[in-house]
């Protein structure tokens, strides 16, 4: 069976679920072949559609943050304002899923449908992980003027018991672990859903408040690695999403002292 992608998990619950969904039983899945097929039958649905929607909705709430605990990059906060923050993240290893696609939005659903999979055991230990937060989408900007294109990866920042030594993925995934020594990010955050339009809004509102701050000189946006955006939502999640965008940042240009490696 093939789960639909999603670009972010985080907070899905049986109750949410059933606000989603309000025609699913009381129960969070069916527990005999007779409610399954009750259920399908107020659905409109043959059974083994319906047992794949509650698969994928019981591996959602499986997976979320809210229902097995939630581990994040560890960071110490050193330079804050009213609309950015700049941390100190330590070294961490990631799952990296390359995407040439020129939508932002699509290459987050792609990459990560292919995380989920290395997720779910396509990892040459067959190994389960834990789902971690943010999903991260890293825009690589290349060229310049009307011949400029964008590259995306989409990363998944590997627990604790992996980080020394990472699950190899299965080949047809196209994944591969980054390594990502200690350094500073400025980060924004914003709410709502990310999409391809207001990602673009939001970098750019970061990188003018960068310029107004002792910050200024050090990151040279757009560069290269341009920005990236983090998720740390459910798409279940409505109200109160949260994102946040990301630049790198050199603590060593600015005068706060502030010393990264």
């Amino acid at each position: 069976m093939t789960l639909s992608p999603f670009p972010h998990f985080g907070g899905v619950g049986c109750t949410r679920i059933l606000r989603v969904f309000p025609q699913l039983p009381t129960k969070c899945g069916a527990n005999t072949d007779t409610e399954a097929t009750g259920a399908a039958t107020t659905m409109g649905m043959q059974p083994p559609a319906v047992l794949s929607l509650l698969l994928l909705l019981v591996a959602l709430a499986l997976l979320s943050p809210a229902a097995r605990g939630s581990e994040s990059p560890q960071y110490t906060t050193v330079h804050a304002e009213s609309d950015f923050e700049v941390r100190l993240y330590h070294d961490t290893v990631w799952m990296s899923a390359p995407s040439d696609h020129s939508s932002f939005h699509v290459a987050t659903k792609l990459g990560f449908h292919r995380l989920f999979q290395y997720l779910m055991g396509a990892n040459l230990n067959s190994s389960r992980i834990r789902m971690t937060t943010p999903i991260l989408t890293s825009i690589v900007v290349a060229g310049a003027g009307p011949l400029q294109s964008s590259t995306y990866f989409v990363r998944l920042y590997l627990p604790t018991q992996f980080q020394a030594s990472p699950p190899v993925p299965l080949p047809e995934l196209n994944l591969r672990p980054d390594k990502w020594p200690g350094h500073c990010i400025a980060v924004r955050s914003f709410s709502g859903y990310a999409r391809d339009k207001n990602v673009v809004d939001e970098a750019d509102k970061l990188a003018m408040s960068l310029s107004r701050s002792p910050w200024g000189n050090s990151t040279n946006y757009p560069s290269k690695n341009a920005y990236s955006i983090a998720q740390y939502n459910s798409p279940f999640c409505i109200i109160g999403r949260v994102n946040e965008v990301w630049f790198d940042v050199d603590c060593k240009s600015t005068s706060t002292g502030v010393e990264a490696y």
